[in-house]
């Protein structure tokens, strides 16, 4: 396969790795135990392998690669305004963890689905700047 490998693939890859993250997360964090919790553990740590061996191979293609140096400064922006979005999300999640409105448990989900949210956003702004030539 001589496709060649774009940032807005590597970009938008990031989502599937937080939305791993929130798998793991809920492994880690529930309370109850079903039978099929052990299938979709098997399952989410069977694609987890699968997806990084696949995401190495397409790194190392895009290392070797010449890099758009637009779309580059694009992400870099996108970088800055979800930078920006997570401190106020990390706070307002502090806050909410003083003021006993959030256990530990329920801050964690909202830290991994701030993270889940902002690959997301972080995509879109990436993709919007990069379409307009921004």
């Amino acid at each position: 396969m001589k496709t060649k490998v774009s940032l807005k693939e590597l970009v938008g890859t990031k989502i599937v790795y937080a939305l791993l993250l929130f798998c793991y997360y809920w492994m880690w964090a529930r309370r109850d135990w079903h039978d099929y919790y052990m299938s979709i553990q098997y399952a989410v740590a069977g694609f987890t392998i699968l997806f990084l061996l696949m995401q190495v191979d397409r790194i190392r293609k895009y290392s070797k690669e010449t890099k758009d140096e637009m779309a580059i400064q694009n992400l870099r922006r996108a970088d800055a305004i979800c930078l920006k979005i997570m401190i106020v999300a990390a706070v307002v999640i502090a806050f909410a963890g003083a003021i006993t409105v959030f256990d530990g448990i329920m801050s964690g989900y909202a830290l991994v689905g701030t993270i889940l949210v902002l690959s997301i956003i972080r995509f879109l702004i990436f993709c919007i700047m990069d379409s307009k030539g921004v």
